[in-house]
């Protein structure tokens, strides 16, 4: 018996032929929405489900407290970027004689934490949402901690620095509460 050479395999490219990758992802039931309307993207999400439908209805006024402190953070950064000297006098009600540079540090500071907040206004996740309140916490216990320690370095009191310090403890319990 003579034997014919075969001829050669050719394979299926199954990853770049698009019509066998959806009859593929038909077969195993992913792709398609399923009786909630959900669409899953593997086999293991379809298993496992959306995490969305186990979550934690929100507390009412969250998304707007979120608002008003990304609101509140924009708007002292933007004050302590083009008014710097200005926004050192209202609180500590002296003229500043050193340069404005480390209020301008601030400002930018400021900036960055307002984009964490108007990026947590946004979202549905709840470990975003988290870290936006465990950063704005953060922010009102150290500015706390250093307007105090600065208010006893000068050795004066006044009353828009204190309106400050209440203020940051009022909000600090009203976060971690």
């Amino acid at each position: 018996m003579s034997s014919k050479p075969h001829p050669p395999l050719m394979k299926k490219h199954s990853q770049t032929d698009l019509i066998s990758r959806l009859k593929s992802r038909k077969i195993l039931g992913v792709g398609g929405e399923d009786d909630d309307g959900e669409v899953h993207r593997s086999k293991i999400s379809q298993m496992l489900g959306n995490e969305m439908k186990f979550a934690v209805r929100e507390p009412i006024g969250l998304r707007v407290w979120i608002l008003i402190s990304a609101v509140g953070f924009t708007v002292m950064a933007l004050m302590a970027l083009v008014f710097p000297n200005q926004l050192y006098e209202v609180v500590f009600e002296e003229e500043l004689s050193t340069i404005n540079i480390s209020i301008r540090l601030y400002g930018g500071a400021l900036l960055s934490l307002a984009l964490i907040m108007w990026n947590g206004l946004y979202t549905a996740e709840k470990i975003v949402i988290q870290w936006t309140l465990l950063s704005e916490a953060c922010y009102f216990a150290v500015q706390f901690l250093v307007t105090s320690i600065t208010l006893m370095e000068i050795g004066i009191l006044p009353n828009a620095a204190m309106l400050l310090l209440l203020s940051r403890v009022l909000f600090l319990s009203c976060i971690l509460l």
